[in-house]
């Protein structure tokens, strides 16, 4: 069983620290200390909900009705590269970070922004739904240890992730930085967003 669970726990780390929009997005938030928990609390229940789906079988549905996923890429890929000209705006114009002022955007758009990061990309409904629910359904009797370490995985990264990048707190009180950090987000959700287009 331990070793099922920690299958799980590498499998499930293999595909969520994989540079992506909602990675860079929570760097971004955490670099900014804001709204941090609200954020990785959406990334963490978005992943128990799909990947405890795709262990339930919610992969097959995927399989007979294939439609979802084009309807996904398309919704995705240009909100990736709205989002991606949203950060390559700032990057032009940066500012230094504020640790002490107020913060920019709302919880709730923070929230739906991240929501729409995670569920507007069909990349993760073939991570979490379909590669995970196959791989942990490989295990028959035992594929819940297998969600469990996949599960855990998620709960491991997003804090470390979201909470950790306060540490670089001070590089970013430099206009420079942001300028450096805002180009590479605007790059990686560019490029995502023309490759969920043209593929």
């Amino acid at each position: 069983m331990l070793s099922i669970f920690l299958t799980g726990v590498l499998t499930g780390l293999a595909l969520i620290v994989a540079v992506g929009a909602q990675n860079a997005f929570v760097l971004r938030q955490g670099i900014r200390g804001e709204h941090v928990l609200p954020v990785i609390a959406v990334c963490m229940l978005s992943d128990i909900v799909a990947i405890t789906a795709g262990v339930a079988g919610f992969g097959l549905v995927l399989e007979r009705w294939p439609a979802v996923l084009p309807v996904a890429q398309i919704g995705g890929g240009l909100y990736l590269l709205a989002f991606g000209v949203q950060s390559a705006m700032r990057a032009w114009r940066p500012v230094a970070l504020d640790a002490e002022g107020g913060t920019t955007m709302s919880v709730r758009r923070a929230m739906l922004l991240t929501l729409a990061l995670t569920w507007l990309n069909p990349h993760f409904y073939l991570d979490a739904i379909v590669m995970l629910g196959t791989v942990a359904n490989s295990f028959d009797d035992h594929r819940w240890w297998f969600c469990a370490g996949a599960v855990v995985s998620s709960l491991i990264w997003f804090p470390t992730l979201g909470f950790g990048a306060r540490a670089l707190r001070g590089v970013f009180a430099r206009p420079s930085a942001w300028r450096v950090l805002d180009s590479g987000i605007a790059v990686v959700m560019g490029a995502l967003g023309v490759g969920l287009l043209v593929h």
